[in-house]
């Protein structure tokens, strides 16, 4: 299908995927950490503390989100993102009121739960549940919400904070978010719903079957997956919510990195839309087992390089998992395990990508108290990443000659 016809003839829906992507940006770390400096300063916080905290309320988030999740197979994206986008305005709120300490990982578990985990996920189930042979292209149009919020959420609002307390740009966020709401429900007036499509509608996974969520996990390739799953939102989310402490590191102002960041999403956005391409004609089998590697040289680049031309190489190179991480993982997940039972499957997997988001802020906050420096920290980020990728081509290739 030539793709001005594909979205001509899909528009409202991959609107309302794009809108949702967009706004869970108020609860995606890279919105959080630009106030990262003013919320450890108002709380009196250092940057273990802070990374602790957000841990805390991330990590929290990650479980609700394991029953949270399933919603999607059993409400329509229209009721239930109309619901979350509220709970999200309300959290913003929450964060520009909150004047206790006590309170802070309640508050980042408003923001974590709704904005990253359940309304980015209403929006990625939506879209591989819906489009089957065009799954890459629709997971691609949606993703540009993301990119959206990448390239101009964090210029903006930082901008803002010369001349605006940092509180007050909060309540921008939320009634940003509730003004949304119409927009979305005129979008998926008439939506579609999966109560509505007949059995045929769904792609069947390995050996033919339609896998739930407990036969999954007990299947060897989830289990291969989990390192890739968790290793991208972990340490992207690390590296934007130290931000502003590498900055300092490395001797720049932060407005400095930050003005890097549109470059970065428009890397990332070009990244999404040519493996969505790709992926609508190799499919994930052949494309998950490499799409990693970008990481590696990255985080390289971020520890040893030391001008802002090497950052902004970094960034660029990260990009490309960054965009491929939009369309691949979510459509692994119905390809290889089917879609009838999408929404409790990807809640799994979503459970350990907010764990991961979770982990990536405590673990470098904590090493950083103790005294050890973020370059070398993403020297070992970089390692990481090249067991995940080992990892996964076992895993993939074990797996690939059950595909139907």
């Amino acid at each position: 299908m030539p793709i001005l016809r594909f979205l001509a003839d899909n528009a409202r829906w991959l609107g309302a995927g794009a809108l949702l992507t967009f706004l869970s940006s108020f609860g995606q770390t890279f919105f959080i950490s630009i106030f990262a400096g003013e919320i450890r300063e108002g709380f009196g916080l250092s940057h273990g503390a802070w990374g602790g905290i957000y841990t805390l309320g991330t990590g929290v988030s990650a479980v609700v989100m394991l029953w949270s999740g399933a919603l999607t197979d059993q409400f329509r994206s229209r009721a239930l993102g109309t619901a979350l986008l509220v709970l999200l305005a309300l959290a913003c709120l929450a964060m520009a009121l909150n004047p206790l300490v006590a309170l802070l990982p309640v508050v980042i578990f408003a923001l974590r739960f709704c904005g990253q985990g359940m309304v980015s996920h209403i929006a990625v189930v939506s879209m591989s549940r819906w489009f089957v042979a065009t799954r890459g292209k629709a997971l691609s149009v949606a993703g540009m919400g993301f990119a959206v919020g990448e390239a101009i959420l964090p210029v903006l609002f930082v901008s803002l904070m010369l001349f605006m307390d940092w509180r007050w740009l909060w309540v921008i966020a939320a009634v940003v978010t509730l003004a949304a709401i119409p927009l979305l429900r005129a979008l998926l007036r008439e939506e579609r719903t999966p109560q509505s499509h007949a059995k045929s509608d769904h792609a069947v996974g390995m050996e033919g079957r339609h896998w739930q969520r407990r036969d999954m996990l007990r299947h060897g390739l989830f289990w291969f997956m989990v390192p890739a799953i968790l290793g991208p939102p972990a340490f992207n989310t690390a590296f934007f919510f130290q931000q502003v402490h590498f900055a300092e590191v490395k001797g720049w102002a932060h407005l400095e990195l930050v003005a890097m960041f549109p470059a970065y999403t428009a890397m990332s956005v070009l990244a999404m839309v040519v493996s969505g391409w790709l992926l609508d004609r190799l499919g994930t089998s052949r494309l998950m087992p490499w799409f990693q590697l970008p990481m590696v040289v990255g985080f390289v680049v971020f520890a040893l390089g030391q001008t802002l031309f090497s950052t902004f190489t970094g960034l660029m190179i990260i990009a490309l998992t960054t965009g491929a991480n939009a369309t691949l993982p979510n459509a692994f997940w119905a390809e290889f395990f089917g879609t009838r039972h999408l929404g409790a499957i990807k809640a799994m997997a979503a459970a350990v990508m907010v764990l991961g988001s979770a982990i990536g802020p405590g673990l470098t906050g904590v090493l950083i108290d103790t005294g050890v420096g973020i370059e070398t920290q993403y020297l070992g980020v970089a390692a990481y990443f090249v067991l995940t990728t080992v990892l996964v081509a076992i895993g993939v290739g074990r797996a690939r000659p059950f595909l139907p």
